[in-house]
């Protein structure tokens, strides 16, 4: 009968942790947000996480006898299991620039190593930090109905977030394709270990949503603008007085870029991304 045709059958990769399952030979249902008291498995246990000898409490079918019969998380499920695919080729793509190409290049950073942090979707494609040994970037992956294989490598592109706009140049490589990055760090000297590494990258991803930061860089343009103009008039009064001395030049007032921002201020302002080949 077509009703059994989605069985779970142990196939645990299909299912998420909201899966409503229902015995296949009488019909009784597992709810996870219910429980099952007649085994005393508390409200909230997905049916993954029941023992493996637990059983139907209306027939005593074992587990595998249990088909999906609604699953509110199938659709995020495999938007995740998609994800993972796709920043799982993104690392495997580094890797092999990592065992072929960077691993004996002396500014590499030998207690690190290449991994995906923090990936999420925004506005339908992946983003998330690439780390390496010899940098860290933001990356953005293509959207499933995207084809990005005709970026031009090298080419600029700004892209807005709520902390503000951010210079990404396009790349393409072999298993990911087109892509996009947006330099963070490189080299990767200042981490002493991969988990420090994990935790910039994380804090990266909260910044460069938080739209105070576009605020405090924005206060900070309009201090160097002010700063500026008081240079100016002082430099112009200098050079009105009789004697012909001059001002003494006063330390100019850097804005921090968004970078700078996001990255807690560790990262310096650098252009481009050097990424993907080692390039400098």
């Amino acid at each position: 009968m077509s009703r059994f045709e989605g069985s779970y059958l142990g196939a645990n990769d299909r299912i998420s942790p909201l899966a409503i399952m229902e015995c296949k030979i009488c019909w009784t249902p597992y709810d996870p947000a219910e429980g099952d008291d007649t085994r005393q498995i508390l409200p909230g246990t997905p049916f993954l996480d029941l023992p493996e000898d637990w059983s139907c409490p209306g027939c005593d079918a074992p587990k595998h006898q249990f088909m999906v019969r609604e699953d509110p998380g199938s659709a995020a499920l495999r938007e995740q299991q998609a994800l993972e695919e796709r920043t799982r080729l993104l690392v495997a793509d580094f890797q092999d620039v990592w065992h072929s190409k960077m691993r004996d290049v002396p500014l590499v950073n030998q207690a690190l190593n290449v991994e995906a942090v923090g990936f999420r979707m925004h506005d339908g494609r992946p983003l998330g930090v690439l780390i390496a040994p010899w940098f860290m970037n933001l990356v953005m992956l293509p959207a499933q109905d995207e084809d990005w294989s005709a970026l031009v490598p090298g080419a600029k592109e700004n892209i807005s977030f709520p902390s503000g706009d951010y210079e990404f140049l396009h790349n393409r490589r072999e298993l990911v394709g087109g892509y996009k990055a947006c330099s963070l760090f490189s080299p990767m000297g200042d981490f002493s270990s991969q988990l420090q590494a994990q935790d910039v990258a994380r804090a990266v991803m909260l910044a460069l949503f938080d739209e105070e930061n576009r605020e405090e860089t924005d206060r900070a343009s309009d201090i160097r603008a002010a700063r500026e103009q008081e240079l100016a008039a002082a430099e112009a009064a200098a050079n009105a007085e009789t004697d012909g001395s001059a001002a003494s030049p006063a330390e100019p007032v850097v804005a921090p870029s968004r970078r700078m921002i996001i990255t807690g201020g560790l990262s310096r302002d650098t252009s481009g991304a050097r990424e993907a080949e080692g390039a400098a």
